[in-house]
């Protein structure tokens, strides 16, 4: 009995707190305008896919941080919400919330009408195991392990639907409300075997939870799955409890999503243009400008849709092991960085239809970016002088360039996407000029991240999103380096970074903690260990004139029109079944539409 007690404490439900403070000042925020359309219809079925199948199900631990984490996890409800076009905090599975006098503690009060998919209510409980959860050997996760217990103190339950979440430290009001906003964990779900597990997780968590989806507290969850083959995702039904939420009032319309699983981007666009797949990414210049004019674009059967938006962008571009061989020498990564040409990629493949970053840890942060850094041009003479310091001053007959010992300059870089594969092999060609040798790994989506997140890399070609303020503990820090299934891509360490970083983590007054940030990205721009790519502030998508969406489409904060697992896809589209029906009609009739093509440019910035 006392080893159950001790057990049913750990899961999430431990002692009332006595009293809840009196003197709080509520704030429910119901006010913001709204950006969904009362014409939208309920019912139907989005199709559409995505190029590997997931790893694992599970929301965290080993493999959990792939391209499908947005589908269970990041797109999921937490306490509040940003509203995506004034950014103000708004309710979310919160009906209302206070800070407290002492700068480090938000309280919370729930809609008493959330409930996860499966009818379980979800409770302050729920909030307080996510503590439990994270804090867990067994999830095998060192960065969450480390981050809830360091930056968050204490989830404080007051009754099933009061709680509050106690920063570990002081915080300035504009980020504390960051860190206490957290998504609840469906505590009856991972209920332990208590008799095992008396820190409140099973021991076998990893194997247990891998294909095994946990509750939503969102209006889908995974109803149907084939390995491999497919997933679809059922809305809860017209009386979702988000539905009480002006906010969430004619959103996520669809009934079903089902994602198919279709490895190849060409045949995906063949299945999109016979109607099989209701929407497209056109993102990529070749498809926008040259291959999306076929018969179903001119007969007005697929629209096309481009829309701006002001999302923060992450870090990313080429990043660089300094654990691999020849890698942790300052003047090869220079030489890296200057015979590398992100701006003849976007200028000769991307019809400059993409923007250079002008550094590699993330923009749109506002005074948290070093705006003094600027990426590094091709310069393959200079890049030739770097090499020749690092000892690397011979040619071969290949063109590439060797050190006294007879070895070539060459590294392989890594990619995720068949795609991307032209982007890669114009870099290959460039990089030729400096006397470089770069050779293309292609591993697919899901593998090539845990192939990087096993530091199995040289150079890694690829781009993270991010938070509304910039996170360098998890990428730059030496805890992480050298240790698998961390965000350290680099492995770069340096003490003085490693102060600055702690820095920044506790720094109360926001002038300072802004100072601290420009001053790490100057540091990591001069160690040259992530070479700035290029960054996307726009969603290009073809779709079914079935699928319809608001007059105002766009929110500055819109990451993709129609469902794609993006945090930032608000689901204010939906089917409309006589569209539909009239489409199919006039496809079997020969009959046509007028052309369409959407540019709704009201959140475009000025260069």
């Amino acid at each position: 009995m006392k080893k159950w007690l001790m057990a049913l404490a750990l899961w999430g439900s431990p002692v009332m707190a006595s009293a809840l403070p009196s003197d709080l000042d509520w704030i429910s925020n119901f006010d913001q305008p709204l950006f969904a359309s009362s014409e939208a219809k309920f019912g139907g079925t989005f199709r559409t896919y995505i190029q590997s199948f997931p790893q694992t199900f599970r929301i965290v631990g080993p493999d959990s941080n792939g391209s499908f984490r947005g589908w269970l996890l990041d797109s999921r409800p937490a306490s509040v919400t940003r509203h995506p076009m004034t950014k103000a905090w708004i309710p979310d599975i919160a009906e209302s919330w206070a800070y407290g006098n002492d700068n480090k503690t938000v309280y919370f009060r729930i809609n008493p009408k959330a409930a996860w998919s499966d009818g379980k209510p979800i409770t302050s409980h729920d909030f307080r195991f996510v503590l439990t959860l994270m804090r867990s050997k067994d999830i095998v996760a060192p960065w969450y392990n480390q981050f809830y217990t360091e930056q968050i103190a204490d989830v404080v339950v007051f009754d099933d639907h009061t709680f509050a979440v106690v920063s570990a430290k002081a915080r300035n009001p504009e980020e504390l409300m960051i860190y206490a906003n957290l998504q609840p964990r469906p505590a009856h779900f991972y209920q332990p075997t208590v008799d095992k597990n008396e820190d409140g997780v099973d021991d076998n968590f990893i194997r247990r939870y891998n294909f095994k989806a946990e509750p939503s507290a969102g209006a889908y969850f995974i109803e149907k799955v084939k390995k491999g083959k497919y997933i679809t995702f059922k809305h809860i039904g017209q009386d979702w409890w988000g539905y009480s939420n002006r906010y969430y009032k004619h959103r996520f319309n669809v009934e079903k999503i089902r994602v198919k699983v279709i490895r190849d981007n060409d045949i995906a666009q063949k299945h999109f243009e016979k109607g099989n797949i209701d929407s497209f990414s056109l993102a990529m210049p070749s498809l926008w400008h040259e291959k999306s004019n076929g018969k179903p674009y001119q007969k007005g059967y697929i629209h096309k849709f481009w829309g701006y938006n002001q999302t923060p962008q992450g870090a990313g571009g080429i990043w660089i092991n300094t654990a691999q061989p020849l890698l942790e020498e300052l003047n090869i990564r220079k030489g890296l960085a200057y015979a590398i040409d992100f701006d003849g990629l976007i200028d000769k493949v991307l019809r400059n239809d993409f923007i250079r970053k002008p550094n590699g840890l993330g923009v749109g942060h506002g005074d948290y970016t070093n705006t003094a850094l600027t990426s590094p041009m091709f310069d393959p003479a200079l890049a030739s002088d770097y090499f020749s310091k690092a000892g690397f001053n011979a040619i071969g007959s290949d063109g590439i360039r060797k050190n006294a010992q007879g070895q070539r300059l060459t590294f392989a870089v890594t990619y995720g996407y068949p795609q991307h594969t032209p982007r890669v092999a114009y870099l290959k060609e460039q990089a030729k000029e400096a006397g470089l040798e770069l050779t293309l790994n292609l591993i697919d989506g899901s593998s090539m991240f845990k192939y990087v997140l096993e530091k199995k890399h040289q150079l890694s070609f690829h781009n993270m999103g991010t938070s509304e303020i910039p996170s360098y503990w998890e990428y730059y820090h030496s805890v992480n380096a050298n240790k698998p299934q961390t965000n350290n891509f680099t492995n770069f360490s340096d003490p003085k970074l490693d102060e600055l970083i702690g820095n920044y983590r506790s720094e109360f007054n926001l002038k300072k903690k802004k100072a601290l940030s420009r001053q790490i990205q100057q540091v990591v721009s001069d160690a040259y260990v992530v070479i700035p790519g290029y960054m996307v502030p726009y969603t290009r998508e073809g779709y079914w004139r079935w699928l319809k969406y608001p007059a105002s489409p766009m929110t500055k904060l819109t990451g993709a029109l129609f469902s794609t697992g993006s945090p930032a896809d608000y689901g204010t589209y939906w089917i409309d079944p006589d569209s539909k029906k009239e489409t199919l009609s006039a496809i079997k009739k020969g009959r046509a539409f007028s052309p369409l093509t959407v540019i709704d440019d009201t959140y475009k910035q000025k260069e």
